[in-house]
């Protein structure tokens, strides 16, 4: 059937499934183009701003179409979020992830197989896992999609050596398309994307890192406190504010509240919880300010985010550009503000090495942790821990730091794969027969109303492992949480239930068995050259930060290799400019004196200054940063040039 007439017949149904279950009339830009590319066939990258609405692109294609849709996503709150989110909406989804008991997964699988639903959510280490592989021959699959598509690039600013697994899945499941989604990519990882997940075909659909709503500032501050509260200030409303520490979140909260302000604080410390319900507490304010870690933020649907601001510098461009685009959402006027002094730029220096341990600290690590699990050698493969990660460094005198960036190095190097912020809610199932239960109800009535509610708070208890809320059942039967939990972990003594508290302990899964310290290799990939990487990023930010003159967005724009932005006006680099007019007919002769001067050469700021003495330096770089913005001139490797015109 031939594309044209195929988009014709699938438009009516798309559009009744984005009414039925998100209750919108129409798409958002892109979103349309990116679906009939999916329902195609067609392998798709969907490159998309923070807010862009990812989650449809593949979410209608799969409602579309029969079968079970496989989403591989990088956070299991991510993936929990999402399939309660669908759950709700009537669409029948699940997840599974390495934290879950092997007798629940194997019962999620059985379900995905052979049940009616949708969407199997997954983490990238389970795809290379036999019983996964066994399964997966016998469900039929529409479509794959994979979330947070930058971490499978080695040049991503997240990068995720887990993903470089999801190809497998194209043994499986050759007919069916794979739709990968970011919200930031540069050219480099676009390709790498695409050759990694092998496409069929390149095929990217993006829509432009230009943000016309958004007004980007950075601001210079010795007293960067003081600035952060003109800025809630001046702008107000509901906004996030980005902190590189736990603490030092906690304390600007604090800090805020006694200024009057309604603060709290998140970061991945926190129980889950906890967490859930201040991110609840704040999606739900229109003024509430949450000061956070970068571990606040991803999946969160709120528009009205009036500013973000960062206090502490990030380490990435696309780290940054995806923190400040959680503003503004709704298209109204928002403001991502960064603040910085000399010393956040020595601390963001600095931090390349912290993030790089030396390889006999991190031997030293890995063997630490093994002692402290009383793993013995070659033993551990595919099984799970638990960690208590104070505890362990308080064991063995280690900085907490140190640990999580060696368990992080270790992670890329498939010795085992770290979860820092993990969190398994409570499950249960039942697995007495009907018959025995209800003769087990009449003859314990202490547990009869337990049972009673879970069988009407949680269809399918009898079929699979459901997520259950101990204070939710408890209120039911007007019990506390506690009695709950202990009546529960009872029934399970019993052999009536099957039954797993929540767990919110950090996890490490030995991918492989414990090695001798003199085996242990760091390859030039996974250590020497992102260190590299990591230092050109932190580059970048700093020449973000510090280079005045050129438009913000049009910087970011360029960061991403896309050329074709003009001066967004609102940013302080713009309005700056608006401030400072020379005379019309004097800037035109500076201006030729500067065209004369550089000819076909390429010269510095101080060369240029040399031959130009006669003019203002001041007038000369207002002139200078204007045919930069209309790109007349090109700044690279320090030096001026005029632009070459296509052609010439």
């Amino acid at each position: 059937m031939n594309g044209y007439f195929y988009l014709l017949m699938s438009e009516p149904r798309i559009f009744e499934l984005l009414d039925k279950y998100w209750g919108y009339s129409s798409f958002r830009e892109k979103q349309e183009e990116i679906i009939h590319c999916v329902l195609e066939r067609k392998d798709t990258l969907a490159l998309l701003p923070t807010g862009g609405g990812k989650s449809i692109c593949f979410q209608i294609p799969a409602l579309y179409r029969e079968g079970i849709c496989i989403v591989i996503s990088p956070l299991v709150a991510l993936m929990q979020d999402q399939v309660e989110t669908l759950n709700r909406k009537g669409i029948k989804a699940i997840y599974i992830h390495s934290a879950m008991p092997k007798r629940q997964i194997d019962i999620a699988l059985d379900n995905a197989a052979y049940g009616d639903f949708k969407f199997l959510y997954v983490s990238p280490e389970r795809i290379e896992t036999s019983l996964f592989q066994e399964r997966l021959k016998k469900m039929n699959v529409s479509m794959i999609a994979v979330d947070e598509a930058h971490c499978i690039s080695q040049w991503g600013y997240d990068f995720r050596p887990s993903y470089l697994k999801i190809n497998q899945l194209r043994n499986f499941v050759k007919e069916a398309p794979l739709i990968a989604l970011t919200a930031s990519a540069t050219k480099k990882v676009v390709e790498d994307i695409q050759e990694k997940l092998e496409f069929r075909k390149p095929n990217v659909i993006q829509k432009s890192f230009y943000r016309e709503n958004l007004s980007y500032v950075v601001r210079e501050t010795e007293d960067i406190l003081n600035e952060l509260s003109k800025v809630i200030k001046g702008v107000g409303g509901s906004g996030i504010v980005y902190a590189n520490q736990r603490k030092r979140s906690e304390e600007i909260a604090k800090l805020l509240k006694s200024q009057g302000y309604n603060a709290d604080f998140y970061h991945a410390g926190l129980d889950f919880a906890s967490r859930k319900k201040k991110q609840e507490n704040w999606i739900n304010d229109s003024s509430g300010i949450m000061v956070a870690t970068n571990a606040f933020g991803m999946g969160i649907d709120k528009s009205n985010v009036r500013f973000v601001v960062h206090i502490d510098l990030p380490s990435s461009i696309e780290a940054y550009y995806q923190e400040a685009g959680r503003a503004g959402r709704d298209g109204k006027r928002a403001y991502a503000v960064a603040l910085y002094n000399k010393a956040s730029l020595q601390r963001l220096k600095d931090s390349i090495e912290q993030k790089y341990p030396s390889k006999k600290e991190i031997i030293l690590v890995y063997n630490a942790l093994c002692n402290f699990l009383q793993i013995p050698l070659q033993g551990g493969e595919g099984q799970t821990f638990e960690i208590e990660l104070n505890e362990f460094c308080n064991r063995y005198s280690f900085q907490r730091s140190k640990v999580t960036h060696s368990l992080e190095l270790l992670s890329r190097e498939l010795l085992i794969d770290w979860k820092f912020s993990s969190y398994s809610p409570s499950s249960a199932m039942i697995e007495a027969k009907q018959k025995d239960l209800y003769t087990f109800q009449l003859s314990h009535p202490i547990y009869d109303a337990l049972i009673s509610a879970l069988l009407r708070l949680y269809g399918g208890i009898y079929e699979s492992y459901v997520t259950i809320d101990e204070a939710l059942v408890g209120k039911m039967i007007s019990k506390p949480k506690k009695w709950v939990i202990e009546k529960l972990e009872q029934l399970q003594k019993m052999d009536l239930i099957a039954y797993k508290t929540q767990s919110s302990q950090p996890k490490i899964n030995f991918l492989k068995g414990r090695f001798d310290a003199k085996q242990i290799r760091l390859s030039k990939e996974n250590y020497l050259d992102r260190k590299k990487k990591d230092t050109v990023d932190v580059k970048s930010v700093i020449s973000y930060m510090t280079q005045n003159g050129n438009c913000r967005s049009k910087q970011l724009m360029r960061y991403f290799g896309d050329d074709s932005g003009i001066n967004c006006r609102i940013c302080d680099q713009c309005i700056s400019r608006k401030k400072r007019t020379i005379d019309v007919n004097k800037f035109k002769h500076i201006k030729n004196e500067i065209i004369n001067a550089l000819g076909d050469n390429k010269l510095s700021l101080k060369r240029l200054f040399s031959i130009l003495s006669g003019l203002k330096e001041e007038d000369v770089i207002e002139v200078l940063r204007f045919m930069m913005d209309n790109d007349e001139i090109q700044f690279k490797q320090s030096k001026y040039s005029v632009t070459k015109k296509k052609g010439t």
